[in-house]
């Protein structure tokens, strides 16, 4: 590459990072992995990759350019003069039997006539990972064939330069990978200014407010998937019909006829069906709520997008309640309104890189961490169970998810029952070390400093023994925060008006009743409270009059409580030992000595495991 192909300024930045190794030197075959199924907007011309390479990167700085692939063997992308490129495509054809064959006639082409341009989409499938001993002899002499490439300087300095394409880096044979000459770069999900740019380039009507507020709103979204929003062609309606078909859903609402041309703007692509869907919620929104309105169409759509973007690997989270909704845990909750001030306010020092949920099961540790999250603010995803039993597939999996996480930040990431997806001892010597990888690479992520308030792990788990102990280290899950079943008479009665409020049931009996019906109830968890107020909803309606205490006391009679007691309170003394603050824990652990909590462990877990 003898001189840059467009304005400098114009490259992406990834494509800058590729010319200046090219020029220094510092390699000539490049691996680009990561978001290489995008489009690329150079100026007002939307490329996918690999029109981006031919005519903008390498445009009249390569005589020729060639694709090989295992699908349709090798190509002639582009050349000086048409006829010389159809000559060159004929005579690589004539010459070459065989994808081996033709490699070795274009190597000779490369020596005789250099400035050749090499690209190689879904190059993890030219260059498979995996054990060399177990390759097929096709895959070895194709990777020797590269290996050599990036090694021979009669090739490099004849202006020669390979570009391998692959989503997955653990995709590629590592040994090519491995090799000093061989640069890797990675191609990023677009960042703010790239989504604003998107979308004023689809949608230029848009006010310069609204580009703003919406390229916030996508990100994790990949340029292609803005444009299916903004500018899909030939499918759907047309977006004179579409502003028709809202306007009058929105008929008789404030701005209706504005609101139809923003929401219009944004449904591209989508049948009546799915815009009236959208649409018709929202129809009776107050004046002055058309940007929400907007948004809210962004996240339902951004939300398909991305689940099916990752194969149903990540699932989103929406909370419905606050803080305010939890009862009880008042420890607890003034620990993670203290986190989520922090994360509004984007003091991203105070921000934990990651918390951990410990406590016995039915103590509440997954409401109140969605509490939190809506308290927060935050965007959620749950990380659902990614691993394959084909080997690969797993770390290429985990590899698509972080990606579209970190582009979606600030965003919390949940993994509830961390014990079962990411607990040791498992499964190593049956999946060939692919759960070690997995595992390893989730901590490597987990521990990048960038991230601190941008993604916030959440883990919870009633086994926290079970967990990887690297991965419970400060720097990953630095803050534990331990759940317990009430304490008192008055938490266990927060805990029940809590639940009949969530589920907008009123309660006519007295405080001073509903303290004595809960003062024997010691030991039952949050669950088995929920259990007893809706079983006592359940008695009132079928008496067909309001809930009163008498109800309640006919609930709590019925009811039958587990009885895993030894269990539980090896759970509760796991979730001691885990905890990140003695301020957290109830009164009688408190100032429990470490040696004391380890010793009445062992003697729990005896008790617990043995039965």
């Amino acid at each position: 590459m003898t001189a840059a192909v467009t304005p400098r300024q114009e490259l992406p930045r990834w494509a800058d990072i590729l010319r200046q190794k090219y020029l220094a030197g510092e390699a000539s075959t490049f691996v680009l992995y990561r978001n290489v199924f995008d489009n690329v907007l150079v100026g007002d011309k939307l490329h996918n990759l690999g029109s981006f390479l031919v005519e903008e990167l390498f445009k009249d700085t390569k005589q020729h350019v060639c694709e090989v692939s295992l699908e349709r063997g090798i190509r002639v992308l582009s050349g000086s003069l048409d006829d010389k490129r159809l000559a060159l495509q004929r005579e690589l054809e004539g010459e070459a039997p065989d994808l081996l064959a033709s490699l070795h006639a274009l190597e000779q082409r490369m020596r005789t006539q250099p400035s050749t341009a090499v690209i190689v989409p879904y190059a993890d499938a030219l260059l498979p990972a995996g054990d060399p001993s177990f390759m097929a002899q096709p895959d070895r002499q194709t990777y020797l064939v590269f290996h050599r490439w990036s090694l021979d300087q009669a090739l490099t300095q004849g202006d020669n330069i390979v570009v391998l394409i692959t989503e997955s880096l653990n995709a590629i044979n590592p040994g090519l990978l491995s090799n000093p000459k061989v640069a890797a770069i990675e191609i990023p999900m677009p960042d703010l200014p790239l989504r604003k740019k998107v979308i004023g380039h689809f949608a230029p009507q848009l006010s310069e407010h609204q580009k703003t507020l919406f390229s916030e709103r996508t990100s994790g979204l990949r340029t292609v998937q803005l444009a299916n929003i903004l500018a899909a062609k030939g499918q759907g309606l047309s977006e004179a019909e579409r502003r028709t078909l809202i306007g009058q859903l929105l008929e008789g609402t404030p701005d209706a006829q504005e609101r139809a041309n923003t929401l219009a703007t944004i449904t591209a692509g989508m049948t009546p069906a799915e815009i009236t869907r959208l649409i018709e919620p929202g129809k009776t929104l107050p004046e002055g709520d058309a940007d929400q309105e907007v948004l809210k169409v962004i996240y339902a759509r951004k939300r398909e997008m991305i689940e099916k973007e990752c194969a149903g690997l990540i699932e989103f989270i929406e909370p419905k309640h606050g803080l305010s909704s939890v009862g009880g845990h008042e420890h607890i909750k003034h620990e993670l309104m203290a986190i989520a001030q922090n994360l509004k306010s984007g003091e991203s020092t105070l921000t934990p890189m990651g918390l951990l949920a410990v406590g016995p099961m039915g103590s509440g540790k997954t409401f109140v961490i969605k509490a939190f999250l809506k308290e927060a603010g935050l965007s959620a995803v749950a990380l659902k169970n990614f691993r394959s039993k084909w080997v690969g597939s797993t770390e290429a999996n985990l590899e698509r998810v972080l990606a579209t996480v970190k582009a979606m930040g600030p965003i919390a990431v949940i993994i509830d029952e961390g014990d079962r997806s990411f607990g040791s001892g498992g499964g190593e010597d049956s999946d060939g070390g692919t759960s070690s990888r997995v595992i390893a690479r989730l901590k490597e992520f987990m521990a990048e400093t960038e991230n601190r308030g941008q993604v916030l792990f959440v883990m919870m788990t009633n086994r926290p023994d079970k967990l990887d102990t690297d991965i419970k280290r400060p720097g990953r899950l630095d803050r534990k925060i331990p759940f317990f079943y009430c304490e008192s008479a008055p938490e266990r009665v927060q805990v029940l008006q809590a639940v009949l409020s969530r589920y907008d049931e009123s309660c006519v009996a007295t405080q001073e009743q509903l303290l004595t019906l809960c003062e024997p109830l010691t030991g039952y968890s949050n669950a088995d409270l929920e259990a007893v107020a809706l079983l006592a909803v359940e008695f009132a309606r079928q008496n067909k009059a309001p809930l009163d205490a008498e109800d309640l006391t006919q609930a709590v009679t019925d009811f039958m409580p587990p009885q895993e007691r030894d269990m539980i309170e090896f759970m509760e003394l796991l979730a001691v030992s885990e905890t990140s603050r003695r301020s957290m824990l109830p009164k009688r652990y408190r100032d429990m000595a470490i040696a004391d909590i380890q010793s009445n462990l062992l003697a729990a877990k005896r008790r617990a495991l043995t039965r």
